[in-house]
């Protein structure tokens, strides 16, 4: 049985990767409640922007770190090898379990605008078929991405377009507004923002099925991080200048909402079936991403060692793949969607601060952004509703717990 995985993504392959894992995440779920908890238009602008900052600094982070380290498994690796064994099982933990959350959030979603009175059974389904997706290996599942947002971006651009040329459309929105959230509402705005931001370590964890990792890992990252902020921007101005800040936070479906309040009826279905195809997008990268951490993990047997089995002819993770995409099946037949974001933030927060911690022990060079990506995540994490910040301690604590007693099991049996 063979262990290494088929180097076959380039740049572009990776960028679209990234963007299908940070495009539909962003635009269809997240922009909603960030709107409530920032209360205004330009505390949301504001609080976008300190999102992209916080993932610009861990994008350099991880390029760097990914550049030295091309294997599956992301910050679980890197963390292992700059910090020690527990901070990479610590990252690896959070990730696992908060892109999980993810997963399922982005499963519901597409069950949700599909057909929302049979929202979980539709969820189920959709994480059935793109498991099965890429189990027939990450090339396939790189072509369907590259189709995936190529829709995805001619929907949003639709809506920014039609939503900006309405006469509904104010400017003054943008700039004006209530007392909104305060430094707090900014805060929680961002963080729940960078859920949309977390798909370029997708790239990263890719690592060993990238073509000359240290050349295209670097440059692959800053450029998709790069294109989704620019959507970000334009698709929030659009819809805060029709709906403002509040009417934004209170949609169910704001982008449907914003072409309708635009007068462009037509477009509601367009943008209702947009948003399932970004939501597909995003469930396919995640589950991509999530079964080659776990791989790693089980190679250093923290998680079943059968975990780790690569397949002979298609050279993908395939007991990873089925085993995460079972698990996910799962929680999104019972997931709560706002609650799963919330959950899914803090964990990936928190393996985005091992990454920085990891990516200081490399040198003075980059210090800087290391040292405002880490403090940057602590905050956004502890700046969460309450409710997500309480779980996802509980859960990580769960976790160092495991593994404090798998090491007192190894130690006693040498």
């Amino acid at each position: 049985m063979t262990h290494e995985l088929r180097r076959s993504l380039g740049v572009f392959d990776a960028v679209v990767i990234g963007l299908g894992s940070m495009v539909g995440a962003g635009v269809f779920v997240a922009l909603a409640p960030a709107g409530e908890a920032a209360g205004t238009g330009p505390l949301l602008l504001l609080a976008l922007g300190l999102a992209a900052v916080v993932a610009y600094c861990n994008a350099t982070a991880s390029a760097r770190l990914a550049a030295r380290y091309p294997a599956s498994g992301g910050t679980y690796v890197y963390g292992r090898e700059r910090l020690g064994p527990f901070w990479g099982y610590l990252a690896g933990w959070a990730f696992v379990v908060g892109k999980t959350a993810s997963c399922a959030a982005m499963a519901l979603t597409v069950g949700a605008y599909l057909w929302p009175e049979q929202a979980h059974a539709v969820a189920v389904a959709a994480v059935v078929a793109l498991t099965a997706v890429n189990y027939g290996g990450v090339r396939k599942s790189a072509w369907l991405t590259r189709a995936i947002v190529a829709i995805v971006l001619a929907v949003l651009a639709a809506v920014a377009v039609a939503s900006l040329a309405s006469p509904s459309a104010d400017p003054g929105r943008l700039l004006s507004g209530g007392p909104g959230g305060g430094a707090g509402g900014v805060l929680q705005a961002a963080g729940l923002l960078f859920f949309a931001f977390a798909g370029y370590a997708r790239i990263a964890t890719l690592g060993e099925e990238v073509r000359d990792p240290a050349r295209t890992i670097p440059r692959a990252i800053p450029l998709a991080l790069g294109i989704t902020l620019a959507v970000y921007v334009a698709v929030a101005c659009a819809v805060v200048s029709v709906l403002g800040a509040g009417g934004l936070g209170r949609a169910a479906a704001p982008l449907a909402e914003a072409v309708r309040a635009a007068g462009a009826e037509g477009l509601v279905p367009v943008v209702t079936a947009g948003a399932a195809v970004a939501a597909l997008g995003s469930l396919l990268a995640l589950i991509l991403g999530v079964s080659r951490t776990t791989l790693a993990m089980a190679r250093d047997g923290h998680l079943p060692r059968t975990l780790a089995a690569v397949h002979p002819r298609f050279r993908i993770p395939h007991h990873a793949e089925l085993a995460v995409g079972s698990v996910v099946a799962v929680v999104a037949a019972t997931a709560d969607l706002r609650g799963a974001i919330g959950f899914s933030s803090f964990g990936v927060l928190v393996y985005y601060a091992i990454a920085n911690a990891s990516a200081w022990t490399l040198g003075s060079r980059g210090r800087v952004l290391t040292g405002v990506g880490l403090a940057g995540c602590l905050v956004l994490a502890f700046a969460l509703p309450l409710s997500s910040v309480v779980a996802g301690t509980a859960v990580l604590a769960a976790g160092a717990a495991a593994y404090a007693v798998r090491a007192r099991v190894s130690r006693g049996r040498s």
